[in-house]
């Protein structure tokens, strides 16, 4: 069995989507960043694996029970950074018997499904696959064993995310392959790129639709 985890925060003011804080004002970034979170979960949903939500902080539990369906189980997320987190959820899923193991963000709400499809597809013939981000960080990774090493010491939050990642899958020996590029949303400009996108494609409408929904009631200008 596989295992696709998305990696969550909770959705509280001021704690997420601070850069879009203006021209959002907190409580719209927060419902923002919920609604990427529900057409996440209705996305990974559809895959054919074990689906995982891992949050953090550690007290938001009830909050995430409300919102995601049967099929899911959660984790909290566990360590003092971003690497020793997504090592943790690895080594954990690994240790109770997955084949491979899918770790996909919450902050790219209309990536196109196939591209988690292709990750699992692609981990039968290498042991890491990536995700690139159009700004140097990446939107997933999946191994199919335990390799915390390709976490460690990453300059999170950077353009050399990606770069970083690489050098140190490629310094460890392991094979690996990169999926197409994406694009997360972090500015007002990304929002306003998902935007156009989402008035510009019905399929894309429909997938994201919480998405598409909130930002129907915001007042973003060019």
């Amino acid at each position: 069995m596989n295992a696709i985890v998305i990696m969550a925060k909770a959705p509280i003011p001021n704690d997420v989507k601070t850069r879009l804080v203006p021209p959002l004002d907190p409580r719209a970034a927060s419902d923002l960043y919920r609604s990427f979170l529900l057409d996440k979960i209705e996305q990974v949903a559809e895959i054919d694996a074990q689906c995982f939500l891992a949050f953090t902080p550690d007290t938001a539990e009830s909050l995430f029970r409300e919102i995601i369906p049967r099929k899911f189980i959660l984790l909290q997320q566990e360590g003092d950074n971003l690497g020793e987190r997504l090592a943790n959820v690895t080594e954990r899923l690994f240790a109770q018997g997955f084949k491979k193991v899918i770790l996909v963000d919450s902050d790219t709400p209309n990536l196109p499904s196939k591209m988690l499809s292709a990750a699992i597809s692609r981990l039968d013939s290498v042991e890491v696959v990536v995700g690139p981000c159009e700004d140097g960080g990446y939107y997933l990774i999946g191994t199919k064993s335990y390799l915390p090493n390709i976490f460690k010491d990453i300059p999170w939050s950077t353009r050399g995310v990606v770069t970083s990642t690489v050098r140190r899958i490629v310094e460890m020996g392991a094979t690996f392959s990169l999926l197409d590029k994406w694009y997360d949303i972090d500015r007002v400009e990304d929002l306003l790129r998902l935007k156009r996108d989402l008035n510009a494609s019905f399929q894309a409408r429909q997938a994201c639709r919480n998405t598409f929904d909130l930002l129907s009631k915001l007042n973003l200008k060019e």
